[in-house]
């Protein structure tokens, strides 16, 4: 009984292993992997081999009766032992394979499906490698201790270190202390659970060059969901910041111009106002004077008062400067003869404890600008570094030719690239601050104690030089000293241009010619009035354009002289309908606000008769002969 059980076991194992490797041969045959999946083939061949041994086994036991019960085997036995041999061959050969597989561990069949999702898997991480090294950015892996554990190429060339290097250092290497800090405080920050952190620095390379950085920091963890580590992806932003700043720049220049015309029109309404009072009282003190001669007293009061308005008037003209609005005569002028001129002039009134140089260009720097103001700016250049140098040293005023980029920064306004005639006006004064130099063109901004300064002086240099097309730029240093350098355009033809001398003649007399005044302001108009009938002019008088047409219309009239901005009808409108009746009379404008302001706004045109107020009775009565000379009477 015991050996038909033994039989029909080894029968039953027998079966099993040849079941099972029919389990394994049918779906590798029909994937087509025979040949190419070793691991199912040796599996295969492992039972195949133990289902013919049993075979063998069940085979000599059914031919032999009663051989389990013999104590000496036959010898032709050793066959089967001989074939057990070759199943053990047969293991070692499936272990072999098996250690080689990528199968997955516990699969006999490798499904094609799932090896061809494991080779995809294989090649998306083997491109992930390939970005994350080859990569601009710099990707830098840190334990919780804050030592790099992880360097890509793209980190590699932006710090300049190798990853065999750099891999185990502290990443404070990268920092300065106060770098260091921040970094520690970001491994706290990530370790307390904050994520998505992002953040500019500034990191050192290894050559010990600054460079500014963007980081965006994550944490790295483990499967288990631990906090092992940060990763950090770093990108140069110098060049983005130094763009950034250059924009910066460009905006506050914009800013600041739009500012400056801002102020501008404001100071040159409050100027068009003020030359109204002041021409009421410059020539009613010129009429007081008259009166009072012989009256030293009163002659000598009447005087200061003259003096006061002359400087109010000079304080209105540098309003009306600033504002790119005073009436200027440009002509051809060489700067070299300009600094000359103011050197001549400061020379005796500057101070012995100024050292005064001239450098003129060794050739001709001709622009096209009213010689006056271009005096004017050097003149007020120069008193500010006087006055910056109470204690002596050396002012320096320079011209010459260079070339510009259109690139330059803190020009005031900017300019387009081209050729420049340059003037520099240099001191070895205190020099000022940043803050300070940004205000200083300001209107009524001044660093002076109370009553020493206006806060004029710049800004009108300003408007000389912005209303001449140039720029400025102005570099200084607290301690050392202060340049400004003037840039205007270069005129290639030489050209002779002198500043027009004041006329001193004597005007002509109205011979009972008859003049049309048509002023808003009446004390104005009252002045006017007197100023022209003491010159024996016969004048009407009216206070606006309708009254004046209705004037025109009863009275003969030689000369029409209105104020530009009235109320109800401008003068130039007046001027149209009146040359609808008469196209050839001649017409004077007056204004407090300037010629060239009236002109960039087209209330005027550029060729038009204008005298800007305030005015002295001499100007008015040569301006009203210019415009209409007395062989040229109208009937």
């Amino acid at each position: 009984m015991p050996e038909q059980l033994f039989m029909l076991g080894n029968l039953g194992t027998m079966i099993t292993y040849a079941a099972i490797t029919v389990a394994v041969v049918v779906p590798v045959a029909r994937a087509g992997q025979l040949r190419s999946n070793r691991l199912a083939v040796a599996t295969a061949l492992i039972f195949a081999t133990a289902a013919v041994g049993h075979g063998l086994y069940t085979w000599l036991i059914l031919a032999n009766p009663g051989l389990l019960g013999r104590s000496v085997v036959p010898g032709w036995v050793w066959v089967l032992a001989w074939w057990n041999l070759v199943t053990g061959l047969t293991g070692v050969y499936y272990w072999s394979v098996r250690q080689r597989s990528r199968t997955v561990p516990g699969l006999i069949y490798a499904d094609p499906h799932r090896q061809q999702a494991l080779d995809e898997a294989d090649n998306h991480r083997a491109t992930l490698e390939a970005v994350v090294e080859h990569t601009d950015d710099a990707i830098i892996g840190v334990d919780l201790d804050g030592v790099i554990t992880a360097w890509n190429g793209g980190a590699e060339r932006l710090f300049g270190y190798p990853a065999a290097e750099i891999i185990g250092q502290p990443e404070s290497i990268l920092a300065d202390p106060a770098g260091a800090e921040e970094q520690r405080r970001v491994i706290e920050r990530v370790g307390l659970g904050e994520r998505g952190l992002s953040y500019e620095a500034r990191r050192w390379t290894k050559d010990g060059s600054p460079i500014d950085i963007s980081l965006n920091v994550s944490a790295i963890r483990d499967r288990a969901g631990r906090l092992t580590g940060l990763s950090a992806v770093a990108r140069d932003v110098t060049a983005a910041k130094e763009a950034a700043e250059r924009q910066r720049a460009v905006e506050e220049r914009t800013n600041q111009a739009q500012r400056m015309e801002s102020l501008g029109r404001l100071a040159g309404g409050v100027a068009h106002d003020f030359n109204n009072i002041l021409a009421i009282i410059v020539n009613y003190t010129d009429f007081a004077a008259e009166e009072a001669a012989g009256n030293e007293a009163l002659e000598s009061d009447l005087k200061h008062v003259r003096i006061a308005a002359d400087r109010a008037i000079n304080l209105t003209r540098q309003l009306l400067t600033f504002t790119r609005g005073d009436t200027i005569q440009p002509q051809d002028v060489d700067l070299n003869a300009g600094i000359g001129e103011v050197h001549a002039m400061l020379a005796r009134t500057i101070g012995e404890h100024i050292n005064l140089i001239e450098v003129p260009s060794g050739h001709p720097v001709v622009v096209h600008a009213d010689p006056g103001q271009i005096q004017q700016v050097l003149l007020n250049l120069a008193i500010n570094a006087r006055d910056a140098m109470p204690d002596g040293g050396t002012l320096v005023l320079e011209a010459d030719i260079t070339d510009l980029d259109g690139g330059e920064l803190d020009m005031q306004p900017p300019l387009p690239a081209g050729t420049y005639a340059r003037l520099l006006v240099s001191d070895t004064g205190e020099g000022m601050t940043a803050d300070v130099v940004a205000r200083i063109f300001e209107p009524f901004y001044t660093t002076k104690p109370r009553g020493q300064g206006t806060g004029l002086g710049l800004a009108t240099v300003y408007g000389i030089v912005a209303e001449s097309g140039g720029s400025l730029n102005v570099y200084s240093e607290p301690g050392v000293g202060t340049t400004f350098r003037i840039y205007l355009p270069l005129v290639t033809t030489t050209g002779a241009g002198l500043p027009a001398t004041l006329r001193r003649d004597a005007p002509p007399p109205g011979d009972g010619r008859t003049v049309l005044v048509v002023e808003d302001e009446p004390a104005l108009a009252r002045v006017v009035t007197r100023i022209l009938s003491n010159a024996g002019y016969h004048v009407l008088t009216a206070t606006g354009g309708p009254e004046a047409l209705h004037l025109f219309t009863q009275h003969d009239c030689d000369v029409l002289l209105t104020d530009v901005i009235m109320p109800e009808m401008s003068g130039r409108r007046l001027a149209e309908l009146l040359h609808e009746a008469v196209p050839t009379l001649p017409v004077l404008y007056m204004s407090g606000y300037s010629n060239g302001l009236l002109g960039t706004t087209h209330v005027l045109d550029g060729d038009i008769a204008f005298i800007e107020k305030p005015f002295t009775a001499h100007d008015l009565l040569h301006k009203i002969a210019e415009v209409h000379p007395a062989k040229t009477k109208t009937p």
